[in-house]
């Protein structure tokens, strides 16, 4: 079985689009949440998420743009965006959005979990190796893929030793990456992984290019992939939709 992994697509559809058109071979979609939120094609990438597949997590602005939760702990530039985006989704689709599952959920079997932000809360951003050490320290599925902090990447542990997993590309000497970009990891006997696919939409780990992994079990191989994408596209739908211009800037900067 090959699970295409998705996250944090923000209602990017340009972003959203090249993943779908660059992503090899699959069986499967999960979908780690953040679907909506930020970017000016809520319901044109809800239609295409569903259309794809039904395994979901629910992310945190899925949760405030469908009115489930409010955005008071949000910034107020994201505030600004779920405000708009509910006002914008069909009633279809913010009922949608209210019925996501909460992580973790196991797509296929015990051995794997799909969470939005950890293990233990929802809603926590694992950004380090101690953010880390708890979800991967009590007994859980061996594989945890998460999203919610647009870094792609992860880490592992053996009991014993604790490592970061950063997926390397080749850049250019001068501007910003324009070609895809892909890093295999070999998955391994008694290692514990958390696993974080990127942000399809709004990258925050320095590099502009949509993000997205690939899990083949019967290989027991990950691999991340980086996707250029129509930027200047999404940068226009989001300032013709009056939304913030940070965030139309923030994607050329991948943070």
């Amino acid at each position: 079985m090959r699970a295409l992994i998705v996250s944090d697509i923000h209602a990017n559809l340009e972003a959203f689009q090249a993943v779908l058109a660059a992503a090899p071979a699959y069986d499967v979609v999960w979908n780690l949440g953040d679907i909506v939120g930020y970017g000016a094609n809520p319901n044109e990438v809800i239609d295409e998420s569903r259309r794809l597949g039904a395994v979901f997590v629910r992310g945190n602005h899925d949760r405030a743009c469908c009115g489930l939760t409010d955005a008071e702990d949000f910034n107020p530039i994201a505030q600004r965006a779920a405000r708009w985006t509910e006002g914008v989704l069909t009633g279809e689709h913010r009922d949608w959005l209210r019925h996501l599952a909460a992580g973790p959920i196991a797509p296929d079997g015990p051995q794997v979990s799909c969470v939005h932000g950890s293990p233990v809360d929802e809603d926590e951003y694992i950004l380090t190796v101690r953010d880390a050490w708890l979800s991967l320290r009590e007994p859980r599925p061996r594989i945890t893929f998460f999203g919610h902090t647009h870094v792609q990447g992860g880490f592992a542990t053996n009991g014993d030793e604790w490592f970061r997993l950063t997926p390397r590309y080749a850049r250019p000497f001068r501007g910003m990456p324009s070609e895809p970009g892909e890093h295999e990891l070999q998955l391994r006997d008694g290692f514990s992984y958390l696993l974080n696919p990127g942000s399809v939409g709004q990258p925050r780990d320095g590099d502009w290019r949509a993000a997205f992994a690939l899990y083949d079990d019967r290989q027991m191989l990950l691999t991340w992939y980086r996707v250029p994408y129509d930027l200047l596209a999404a940068q226009e739908r989001i300032l013709s939709a009056g939304l913030p211009d940070r965030l139309a800037s923030r994607l050329r900067e991948g943070r």
